[in-house]
Order: C-alpha cells, then sequence, then structure tokens
C-alpha cells in the first residue's frame, strides 16, 4: 500500500487566504505523512523516494523556502520542521539522492533554519565528501554569475545570492573553500568593493572573510592557497593606496572589521604556515580606524534586587517564620497584657491588620469579635514545619559486584569434563626421580644441534667486511616514497622553470604567440606544466625577489655529481718523486696488497699476485671491466678462505661436535 502524496507548502499569497482552522489540519497533515515516511523501513523507505520522489522533494523544497524567509512560521511548524530534518537526514543518508535536495539553494535554506545544530553540520559535512561533484555543479552556475555581476558596472545585482549564499558558507567549509578556489571570485570582491555602498560593503567583506577562512578549517589546512590570496589582496590594498583610496579596499575592511589578522596567527603554528604568518603580520598595516564599524553595544541585565524575596532573606526563619518587626509587636502587646500567649497576639494583629493601639483598644474594652474572645488566650505560636530539603536525595548506589579473569570460563559455567577435575596434585604419586626420568617432553638432541649450528659466537667465523654494521655507516636500502618522488620532481621542474627564467625570461610572457612557440612547447613537455600554471610562476618569480634570490643560489651552485673518487694516497713514482699517483683502475699491475687488478680496496695481506682482470668492482656501471670482475669476484668468492672455514664448521656442528 503506498502513502498518499505530499502536497507543496504554500508560500505567502496562498497562506493569507486559508482560514486558520483550515492551516491547523494542513499542518497536522503534513506531520502526520511526513511520521509514516519516517517509519517506514529501508527497502520501504528507499522504494517511496523513487516513487515519490517528486511530490518529497517539491514539498521539502517549498517548504524550507518559505520557512527560511519567513520568521512568522517558526512558532506554528515546530513540530513539522523537526520531521522534515529527520526526513532530510535519512534521505542525505541513503546512496542515491533526488538531484534537486543536492542544489545550493535547498542546502542554504536549510542552513538558515538549522545554523545553531551540531547535527546538521556533520550531516552536511558528511554529504559534501559523498557528493562533492553534484554539489559544485550546483553551485558553479552562482559562481559564474556572481563574478559577472560584481565585475559589471551595477554589481547590486549580486546583492540577493550573497546573502543566501552567506548561510551556506557560515556552516560549511567545503562550499567556502569551493568559492575560493581560484583567484577570478576574490578579485571581483575586491573590484566590487568601493563601488558600493557601506551595507553591501559589509556583505562583500563577510563573504570573502568566510572563504579565506575555510582555508584554515580541516584536519589539513590549505596554507599555500591561503598565502596566494593573501598577497593577492595586498598587491590590491597597495594598489588602492596609491590612488587615494586605501579606506575603501577590501583588505582594509577585511584586517579592520574582521578577525581574520586573529584566526590566521591561530592556525599558523606550524612550520608549513610561516609564509601565511608572515602575510598576517605585514597586512596589519592595513587597519584603518576609519573604516571601522561600530560595536553593536549588548544591553547587559542589572540586578536591582527586584527577584522573588526567598522565605529566609528578611529574617523569618529566625523566630518561627514570624519577622523580625512582628515580633516586636508581640513584645509590646505582651507587656501590656502578660498572660496572653505569643500565638493569640498574632491571630489578634492579622484581625486589625498589625495596629497595636486597635488591638490594645478592644482588649482594653473587651470588645473582641467572637471568634477571638472565645479562643484560647494562652496560645503559643504553632511549632515550625520540618524543614525541606532543597536537594534531590541521591540514589541508592548498587552493590558491588567483584569480576576476575576466570568470570564466565568452562569452570564457571560448569562444563569442564570431570576426568580433568582432581583434588591436590594431579600426580600425588609421582617423585622427582620419575618426573627427571620422563623424557617423553624433552626436546630432542637433533634440534638442540640444529640451533646450536645455527648461532655464530665467533666473529672472525664469517666473512663480515660488507656487513651494515662494519661499513662506517647506514645503508637506505628502501625504495623512496611518494613524498620523496614528489619533492624530486618538483626541485626537477622547479629547476627547469628558473634555468628558462634566467635565459629566455620572454618565455613567460602571457600572449598568443609565446604559447605556440617551440621554447614553451619544449618547456611544457619537459615539465609537465601548462601555459596558467607556467605563466603564473613567472609572474611571482617577478614579484618574489627574495625567492628568485633562494633558486639562483640553490641552481647556480655545484651539483654534487661526482662519479669517481681518486685515490689520494701516497705513492712512489718510478723516478722516485714524492708525487702522488692515482691507482690504475683496470691496468692490473699486481701490486703487493691488492686482490685484483688494480683496485686499490686490499687490506695489505694478500697473495700480491694480481693482475687478473682489467677492470675494477666499485667502477662504473657502464664499463665492460667493472662487471667482468664483479662477475668473477661472485664466482670466486666461494673458494676463499673465511667461507671455507665457516661451512667446515657448519658441518662439524651438524655432526654433533662441540666447538674448542
Amino acid at each position: 500500500m503506498s502513502l498518499p502524496r505530499f502536497a507543496p507548502f504554500p508560500d505567502v499569497e496562498v497562506r493569507q487566504h486559508i482560514l486558520p482552522v483550515e492551516w491547523t489540519v494542513y499542518l497536522d497533515t503534513w506531520t502526520s505523512l511526513a511520521e509514516l515516511h519516517l517509519r517506514l523501513s529501508d527497502s520501504q523507505f528507499r522504494n517511496a523516494i523513487i516513487e515519490d520522489a517528486s511530490s518529497l522533494t517539491t514539498f521539502l523544497t517549498s517548504f524550507f523556502h518559505e520557512l527560511a524567509n519567513d520568521d512568522s512560521l517558526l512558532p506554528q511548524t515546530l513540530l513539522l520542521r523537526k520531521k522534515c530534518f529527520f526526513l532530510l537526514h535519512r534521505i542525505y543518508s541513503e546512496d542515491n539522492v533526488p538531484a534537486p535536495l543536492l542544489g545550493w539553494s535547498l542546502l542554504s535554506d536549510a542552513c538558515r533554519i538549522f545554523s545553531k545544530s551540531a547535527q546538521f553540520r556533520s550531516l552536511l559535512e558528511r554529504l559534501w565528501k559523498r557528493k562533492a561533484a553534484s554539489i559544485e555543479n550546483s553551485l558553479q552556475p552562482a559562481k559564474i554569475s556572481l563574478i559577472k555581476y560584481l565585475d559589471s558596472k551595477i554589481p547590486e545585482k549580486a546583492q540577493s545570492t550573497l546573502e543566501k549564499l552567506a548561510a551556506l558558507l557560515r556552516l560549511s567549509p567545503d562550499a567556502g573553500m569551493y568559492m575560493i578556489t581560484g583567484s577570478d571570485f576574490l578579485d571581483s570582491l575586491c573590484n566590487a568593493h568601493p563601488k558600493v555602498d557601506t551595507s553591501f560593503q559589509t556583505k562583500l567583506t563577510t563573504t570573502a572573510y568566510l572563504g579565506l577562512i575555510s582555508l584554515l578549517g580541516g584536519a589539513k589546512p590549505n596554507f599555500s592557497a591561503l598565502s596566494d590570496h593573501l598577497y593577492s589582496l595586498k598587491a590590491n590594498g597597495e594598489q588602492q593606496a596609491k590612488i587615494g583610496a586605501a579606506q575603501t579596499s577590501l583588505i582594509a575592511d577585511l584586517v579592520t572589521n574582521t578577525p581574520l589578522l586573529h584566526k590566521i596567527r591561530d592556525k599558523a603554528t606550524v612550520p608549513e604556515a610561516a609564509r601565511v604568518k608572515n602575510f598576517a603580520t605585514s597586512l596589519s598595516s592595513f587597519q584603518q580606524l576609519s573604516v571601522a564599524r561600530p560595536k553593536k553595544l549588548v544591553r547587559r541585565k542589572v540586578d536591582k534586587g527586584k527577584s522573588q524575596a526567598t522565605e529566609d532573606e528578611h529574617g523569618h526563619g529566625a523566630f518561627d517564620e514570624i519577622h523580625v518587626h512582628r515580633m516586636s509587636m508581640i513584645s509590646q502587646i505582651q507587656d501590656l497584657f502578660a498572660d496572653l500567649g505569643s500565638g493569640f497576639v498574632v491571630k489578634l494583629l492579622d484581625e486589625y491588620n498589625d495596629n497595636i493601639e486597635e488591638v490594645t483598644a478592644h482588649l482594653l474594652e473587651d470588645s473582641l469579635p467572637p471568634h477571638l474572645a472565645n479562643a484560647d488566650r494562652s496560645e503559643p505560636i504553632p511549632s515550625l514545619s520540618a524543614a525541606k530539603p532543597h536537594f534531590t536525595p541521591r540514589p541508592t548506589p548498587t552493590a558491588v559486584e567483584r569480576r576476575n579473569i576466570f568470570d564466565n570460563d568452562e569452570f564457571d559455567r560448569l562444563a569442564v569434563d570431570a576426568s580433568r577435575l582432581h583434588i591436590g596434585r594431579r600426580n600425588a604419586k609421582s617423585t622427582a626421580d620419575t618426573i627427571l626420568s620422563d623424557r617423553t617432553a624433552a626436546p630432542r638432541k637433533s634440534a638442540i644441534i640444529s640451533a646450536l649450528a645455527a648461532f655464530d659466537s665467533d666473529d672472525d667465523e664469517r666473512d663480515d667486511t660488507y656487513d651494515v654494521e662494519d661499513v662506517g655507516g647506514t645503508v637506505d636500502s628502501a625504495a623512496p616514497g611518494p613524498d620523496e618522488a614528489d619533492v624530486d620532481l618538483r626541485d626537477k621542474n622547479e629547476e627547469a622553470l628558473f634555468r628558462a627564467y634566467t635565459t629566455t625570461p620572454d618565455l613567460f610572457a602571457r600572449d598568443a604567440e609565446s604559447r605556440r612557440g617551440k621554447a614553451r612547447t619544449a618547456l611544457k613537455s619537459e615539465t609537465g606544466m601548462t601555459d596558467e600554471v607556467i605563466e603564473g610562476w613567472g609572474l611571482m618569480m617577478g614579484r618574489d625577489p627574495k625567492r628568485f634570490r633562494r633558486l639562483r643560489a640553490k641552481f647556480s651552485a655545484f651539483y654534487g655529481q661526482q662519479t669517481q673518487l681518486a685515490s689520494t694516497s701516497w705513492r712512489a713514482t718510478p723516478a722516485g718523486s714524492d708525487a702522488e699517483v692515482i691507482e690504475a683502475s683496470g691496468e692490473g699491475q699486481g701490486q703487493r696488497g691488492g686482490r685484483g687488478g688494480g683496485r686499490g680496496r686490499g687490506r695489505g695481506r694478500g697473495r700480491g699476485g694480481g693482475g687478473r682482470g682489467d677492470g675494477n668492482v666499485a667502477g662504473p656501471n657502464d664499463e665492460k671491466g667493472t662487471q667482468v670482475s664483479r662477475q668473477r669476484k661472485e664466482a670466486n668468492k666461494s673458494s676463499r678462505a673465511n667461507h671455507n672455514r665457516r661451512d667446515q664448521r657448519a658441518r662439524k656442528m651438524a655432526r654433533g661436535g662441540l666447538p674448542g
């Protein structure tokens, strides 16, 4: 059975012609229908969204639009608003969300209604992660139209759109990040700021502030984009100052009337934010007291002591709940009539409105009314009622239940096998001799010998020439990670751009001829960048002399590429001179102390035969002699001293011998 369809929420003109009784019925009907949709199971709710998507979507869109633009509806639609929030939450939690409910207009209306709801903020954040493409597609036309109107001669046309967009930017940092991405939108705000009145300037400043602050949100703030925007704002402010319009610039309004600089200083605590922090410090010079808007005065309620009086505020509790002034009246009457009780005097004062003279006259004339004349004249003041506690008694704490690690085990559940139960020791008749003679659980001799064979206690029994511990440092055998690869690629691209900038600065010109040139094409193929990125890099390089000096010092110095390290040890020349000579790397002189063809790495105790090859194992990789020497070294390694001794010792230990 399908549920009834939703009727759209009427606008203001239609609501004016609806009677109050009928309007109440309409609200109850919408609330009941929303409750029925919420009670559906997940599968039924998905089918209801698909089957009734048009009516449900139209109702939610019209309801949130009217509620966001008419505050008088809030008291009447509290329950319906709650049900619609639950409907929206459930729809946004599904995978298939109707496209009209992902439009920025509906999201903005919902943000105005639920501006203080933390649940809606988190719901919007999760929705943006799953449906970012759809929401950004709906925001793109609004962004384009705003840029068009702000750059026109009548920027006031964008006022209504900015007012509606501000509610979404306050609750969604993702929306602010999308709007501020790129320099077009921020440049349009800067251009329109001096042309409009003060009220519209406030809205432009608020939009720019929300967009810039969104770059500081999230787990990883985008300090790079924020620094670029701050630099652009600073350049615009300096340009306005040159023409004498510094007070009308957007940056002056931002740093004076918004907490932008304080937010940046609080967030910029990591080393990557050093540049942003420096920009924030330099922007302090744009503060203008003349453009500061007066702060809204908050009228604080002054305590005038007019609160409700408590029981003991005037001393009633000190004299049996009777005011001290009345006690004075009772004392005066009892001084004249000592036989009267305090309770009877209180009744007299109540009868004659605390008039002592009138009470005294009636007592002397004995003209009291019948209910007082027949009353007990020695009646005391009634006793106080039991004092009521002013605090809620604490509930009785539950009994403490001790727990241990054996709870709910097989013994606790009485599921253990009876054959495993015993009193005292398991084998009461066993002695130490029987336990030691039982070798069923003892380790085998072969396992012990194998473990001893694997353990090498003598460091001289193996060749540790090329061990990591003996080469004089650690060897990083791990492959470079993605971060290191990105750094290398960035340095390579930056070096190519810098060398092209120093040789031919015209290569970075922003014209069609330079873009079609062969030099630009070669630079794009080398760096993998687009024309806009290359031209932007050249523009930033021209504006930042510190960066130019840093890159010149980085890429104009020694590259650190040294393919061969020559020996500096002293060798006597054939002529007997004292000059230093370099060993031949591939001649195979067979000098004493070497292990082969002049490698120069021997320890001085070799046989001195030498001359077996014309290569060097430590030579360049592209030489044939180096490869041959390395193959011979690996082929003959097993026939050398340490390796034979190590293998023979392993065989002896495997046969059961002992180290000696």
